[in-house]
C-alpha cells in the first residue's frame, strides 16, 4: 500500500517552486508568526462574566431533580450524590439567567467520581418542559453528542466537554434552558458530582490571553488573532515583491470596535492602511489591501483595537501578506485547485457515466476536457466515514472513524494542509457537517462554511445547498485569483430529502407527485420509526406491507433526485464561468466527485450507510487541468477514492505525507510509456455499525480486486451469508451473486482482505493524545488553539 511515485507529462517544477523562494514566499501568514510578533497595550484584567456553575450545599434548596433512572438523590458532604438504576441515568435542572443571544456554549467541565460505567455525557433542550421516557427512548437508539470517557474508582475527576471537539453544531446561551447529565451509562453505578459548569465563549474569551486560536461568526470560523481593545500587535516583515494584504475582521459584543491596519518603513512616518468601526456583531468583514507600493520593503505592520469599553474582544481573521502570481508563474502549477464534491451522488445518474437524462452537462463537458475515473470506489457509504479518508487519504479502519461523535486524529495530515503549507489560499464550504469541524476537517483551512451557516431563505429542503455556496464562493475567487487558491466545495443537493427548490422540483417531476409522495409518507412513516430505518426512509418491504407500489413511489423520488444533480450542476457551471472571466480556466485543476451514493431499494433498501453494495460506495471520479492532463481520457482501472489526495500532490509537485494511504493515479494519466506501468490494487470499501445500530444489520467489508467484489459479512443472522461475490467488471451494481459458482476466488479474496485489515490495523493512526505526547509545549498550544486537539 506504499505511495506509487510516477512522473506526468510536463511538469517540471518541485515544492521549492510551490512555496517560492526564500525571499519571496507566496504567503506569510501572522497567524504562523505571532509568537514573534510584539504585543502591546494589554488592558488591565476585567471582571468575569457571570458563570453558569452549580456547587451543591446541603443547607440550600436543590434545583437539581432526577429526570430518570437514579434513586437515592441527595446533597452530602456538599457533593450531589445518588445511584444509577438504568442505563440511561439523568439529573436535570432548569437555568434561571444568563439567555445571551449573542453567546455560545464553549465547553461544560464536570467534577465526579463514579464507581462505574464507561461515559459521562450532557445534553440541553430549549423547551418548556422535558418529556424524560422520549429521552430515554432516544438515548437508547442516539448516543448523546456531548460526552467524555468516564475514569472510574474512588478520586474524583475533573471531566472537560469541550463543544468544538464533540459537537457538530453550535449551542445559543438562549436556547439551553434545560440541563441533562448523564453521570454513567451502566445501572448499579455510585456517582457525587462535586460542581457543574456550563463555560459560555465569552467567559472563555475573557480566561484567556490574546492569541491566535480558531473563532467563528455565525458559524463561518478562520484561523484568528484574538485581541483585546486597546490592544496593538507589531509584526516586523520583508515584504515579497507583489504583496496584497489580505484579512477579516470582527466582533461578538453589542459595542463598538474600531479596527485599524498601520504600515511604517524605516525612516518614515506611519501610514494608515485601514481604520473601520465595527457595530455588528457575529459578522466578518472582508479586506484585501494593495501594499505594491511597499513591495520588497522591511516593514512593521500593526493591528489595533479601540474602543469606549476597556477589553472588548476583536477577531482578526486569517490575515495574511500575500504575494500576487503572474500568468507566466503558475504555468508550471496550477494557479487554483477546486475540488467539487456532490453528496450522495450515484455515478449511473450522469450522462457522462453513460446516464439518459442530461443531470450534469456541466461534469460532462468535463469528462470531454479531462480525464474521466470509469471505476472509482469509495471506502465509505456515508459522509461521516467517506469524507476525512478521501481527504486526509487513509482508510476508516487506520483513521478509526465511524461513530457519529468520532473525529480525525490531529495525527493525520489533510490535503488542506499540504496545501496550505505549500503556499495556497485554502477555503471550505462544507455544507454536511460531516465535512467541517465536527470530523476535525478543518485542519489546514483558512476559512471554512459551515453547514449551519448555508441556510437559504425559502429554499426547499435543508439539504439543497450549491446555490449558497456558489454565491459564498464567488466573491471569494474575485479577491484571491491572482495567488494560489485551493477551494474545497461540498454541496448536498442529491441528498434526502430529494425534492429539489424550483425550478428543478419539476424538470422531470409531475406537480402532482409531491401529494402522492406525502400520501406514502403518512402511510409507511409509522413503519419507518418502528424499523429504525436510516434517513427516515423507507424500505421496499415497507411500503408494500403499507399497500404503496415501490415502483410508483420511485418514479417520484427519482425524478426529483434527478432535479436536484442538476440544480448543483448549474451551480458548477457557475464556477467553471467564473474561472473562465478570471482567466483562470487554462490554469486551475479541477476535481470533481462524490463521497457515496443512493439507494432506491437495489437490495430492498432505502437512503445509504449499512452496507457496501455497488450502488453506494460507485462514485464518479472525474479531473481536468488543460494542457497537463489529457482531454477525453476515461480510465477503465478500478481506482479508490483515497488515492485523490496522493494524486493531487503529486501532480502539483508536493510531497506526499507518510501518513497517506493511497496510490498516486498519475502512471494511469501519462502518455503512453512502458517505464510507468499501473500496477492494479485491491478497492477496499468499509461499513462498521454505530453503537445505535448493535443489534440490526451487519460489519460489513469489501474488496474489488482482479475483476471480481467479494463482500464479507461479520456476525450476520443465519439469513445473511457470510461471503457474498460478484463479477464485480460485468455487474459493477451486485446483483447476481455467485459464491457458490467461485469457491477459489472467494478464498484467495478472503485472505488478501484479511491481510488488508492486519495491515490497516497496524497503520493505525496515533490517537490525539498519543500524538500529544510527541510534540513540544509551542506546538501543542499551537494544535489546541486551532481546536486540533483538545
Amino acid at each position: 500500500m506504499q505511495n506509487q511515485i510516477g512522473l506526468v507529462v510536463v511538469l517540471a517544477v518541485g515544492l521549492a517552486a510551490c512555496k517560492g523562494t526564500a525571499t519571496d514566499p507566496w504567503v506569510i501568514r501572522l497567524v504562523d508568526i505571532f509568537p514573534s510578533a510584539l504585543l502591546q497595550g494589554t488592558p488591565v484584567a476585567q471582571p468575569s462574566p457571570e458563570q453558569t456553575k452549580w456547587r451543591f450545599v446541603e443547607d440550600e434548596d436543590l434545583v437539581w431533580n432526577v429526570g430518570a433512572g437514579v434513586v437515592d438523590l441527595r446533597v452530602q458532604d456538599n457533593n450531589l450524590k445518588g445511584r444509577s438504576i438504568t442505563t440511561v441515568p439523568i439529573l436535570h435542572v432548569e437555568r434561571k439567567s444568563n439567555f445571551d443571544d449573542s453567546d455560545v456554549l464553549h465547553k461544560i467541565v464536570v467534577r465526579a467520581r463514579v464507581s462505574h460505567g464507561e461515559s459521562l455525557g450532557v445534553k440541553f433542550s430549549s423547551g418548556k418542559s422535558i418529556d424524560f421516557d422520549r429521552e430515554v427512548e432516544r438515548a437508547n437508539k442516539f448516543p448523546w453528542q456531548l460526552t467524555t470517557p468516564l475514569i472510574t474508582g474512588l478520586e474524583f475527576q475533573t471531566y472537560t466537554i469541550s463543544t468544538a471537539e464533540a459537537a457538530r453544531t453550535s449551542y445559543s446561551a438562549s436556547d439551553l434552558r434545560h440541563v441533562l447529565v448523564r453521570p454513567t451509562d451502566v445501572p448499579d453505578a455510585d456517582f457525587e458530582i462535586e460542581s457543574v459548569q456550563l463555560v459560555f465563549r465569552k467567559e472563555h474569551l475573557a480566561s484567556i490571553p490574546s492569541g491566535i486560536s480558531w473563532q467563528g461568526l455565525s458559524e463561518i470560523y478562520r484561523e484568528s488573532i484574538v485581541a483585546r481593545s486597546p490592544e496593538e500587535v507589531r509584526f516586523n516583515l520583508n515584504l515579497p515583491s507583489k504583496p496584497i494584504l489580505d484579512l477579516a475582521f470582527g466582533m461578538i459584543e453589542e459595542v463598538p470596535i474600531t479596527f485599524r491596519v498601520d504600515v511604517e518603513t524605516k525612516g518614515s512616518r506611519v501610514q494608515a492602511l485601514l481604520e473601520r468601526t465595527l457595530t455588528t456583531p457575529n459578522r466578518w468583514q472582508e479586506v484585501v489591501l494593495d501594499l505594491s507600493e511597499l513591495a520588497g520593503e522591511e516593514v512593521i505592520l500593526s493591528f489595533h483595537l479601540e474602543s469606549e469599553k476597556q477589553g472588548a474582544i476583536g477577531f482578526w481573521g486569517s490575515p495574511a501578506i500575500r504575494n500576487r502570481v503572474s500568468h507566466a508563474a503558475a504555468k508550471s502549477t496550477p494557479r487554483g485547485i477546486v475540488l467539487v464534491l456532490f453528496d450522495t451522488l450515484r455515478r449511473d445518474h450522469l450522462e457522462a457515466y453513460g446516464y439518459d437524462r442530461q443531470t450534469a452537462p456541466t461534469v460532462a463537458g468535463m469528462a470531454q476536457a479531462g480525464v474521466l475515473f470509469k471505476d472509482a470506489i469509495a471506502q465509505g457509504a456515508w459522509t461521516k466515514v467517506s469524507v476525512p479518508s478521501i481527504l486526509s487519504s487513509t482508510y476508516p479502519t487506520s483513521n478509526g472513524i465511524y461513530e457519529l461523535f468520532h473525529k480525525l486524529p490531529a495525527s493525520a495530515v489533510t490535503l488542506a494542509e499540504s496545501l496550505r503549507d505549500a503556499g495556497y489560499a485554502t477555503w471550505s464550504g462544507s455544507a454536511n457537517s460531516f465535512s467541517g469541524r465536527a470530523n476535525n476537517l478543518h485542519q489546514g483551512f483558512e476559512v471554512l462554511h459551515e453547514r449551519s451557516s448555508l441556510d437559504v431563505p425559502g429554499q426547499q429542503g435543508r439539504s439543497k445547498t450549491a446555490r449558497m455556496l456558489s454565491d459564498r464562493l464567488l466573491p471569494w475567487l474575485e479577491t484571491h485569483h491572482d495567488v494560489p487558491f485551493f477551494v474545497f466545495y461540498h454541496a448536498t443537493d442529491p441528498h434526502s430529502p430529494y425534492e429539489p427548490y424550483p425550478p428543478y422540483d419539476t424538470q422531470w417531476a409531475v406537480p402532482t407527485g409531491k401529494i402522492k409522495y406525502e400520501e406514502w409518507m403518512d402511510k409507511v412513516k409509522p413503519l419507518v420509526r418502528a424499523r429504525q430505518r436510516n434517513g427516515r426512509l423507507p424500505h421496499e418491504e415497507d411500503l408494500m406491507e403499507v399497500g404503496v407500489d415501490p415502483l410508483d413511489f420511485n418514479e417520484v423520488t427519482l425524478d426529483w433526485y434527478d432535479g436536484s444533480i442538476l440544480g448543483a450542476d448549474v451551480e458548477f457551471q457557475k464556477i467553471v464561468e467564473k474561472l473562465r472571466e478570471l482567466g483562470l480556466e487554462e490554469d486551475t485543476l479541477v476535481i470533481f466527485f462524490s463521497d457515496h451514493g443512493e439507494e432506491f431499494f437495489d437490495h430492498g433498501g432505502g437512503f445509504h450507510e449499512d452496507n457496501v453494495y455497488g450502488e453506494l460506495v460507485n462514485v464518479p471520479f472525474l479531473m481536468r487541468w488543460p494542457g497537463v492532463i489529457p482531454e477525453g481520457l476515461v480510465v477503465e482501472e478500478t481506482v479508490e477514492m483515497l488515492d485523490l489526495a496522493p494524486t493531487l500532490l503529486e501532480l502539483v509537485g508536493i510531497e506526499v505525507p507518510e501518513r497517506m494511504q493511497g496510490n498516486s493515479l498519475l502512471p494511469l494519466l501519462s502518455l503512453p510509456d512502458k517505464a510507468h506501468r499501473w500496477v492494479s490494487q485491491p478497492a477496499i470499501s468499509e461499513w462498521t455499525r454505530r453503537t445505535d445500530q448493535q443489534g440490526r444489520g451487519v460489519d460489513v467489508f469489501s474488496i474489488i480486486l482482479d475483476g471480481y467484489k467479494l463482500i464479507y459479512n461479520i456476525g450476520g443472522p443465519d439469513d445473511v451469508p457470510e461471503f457474498e461475490l460478484y463479477k464485480h467488471s460485468a455487474d459493477p451494481l451486485d446483483q447476481n451473486e455467485i459464491a457458490s459458482e467461485h469457491p477459489d476466488i472467494v478464498e484467495r479474496l478472503s485472505k488478501q482482505l484479511e491481510r488488508w485489515q492486519k495491515w490497516a490495523i497496524s497503520e493505525k493512526l496515533p490517537t490525539n493524545a498519543e500524538e500529544a505526547d510527541g510534540l513540544d509545549r509551542d506546538e501543542l498550544e499551537r494544535l489546541r488553539s486551532l481546536g486540533y486537539i483538545q
